[in-house]
């Protein structure tokens, strides 16, 4: 079954990262106020990004691994995809910052 990761801006200017079998129905969910209780109190909330997947564990794998991210991680992501956030996990920052004391 068809899934999404959809990424909404909440109305303090955070980023609140989900997963869905049906956007359409999901977004107005949220809207509602009653889509999560991260958002329903950062209302309006605006979709900014999302991306389709086979299948809705593909979606939910996504949603996971960018709920770990912080907000220009996620911002980058959203604008350059996965060649944008190369280098950002904390193990390849550290490799780097080993490589360049001359270790």
């Amino acid at each position: 079954m068809t899934g999404y990761t959809y990424v909404l801006r909440c109305a303090d200017g955070t980023f609140y990262v989900g997963s869905t079998k049906d956007l359409d129905t999901r977004l107005e969910t949220h809207a509602q106020g009653l889509g999560s209780d991260y958002t329903s109190c950062r209302l309006p909330v605006e979709l900014v990004w999302w991306a389709e997947f086979d299948r809705i564990d593909e979606a939910f794998a996504l949603e996971k691994r960018m709920q770990g991210w912080s907000h220009a991680k996620r911002l980058a992501f959203m604008e350059g995809g996965y060649d944008a956030i190369k280098g950002w996990s904390a193990r390849e920052r550290a490799l780097r910052r080993a490589g360049s004391s001359g270790r």
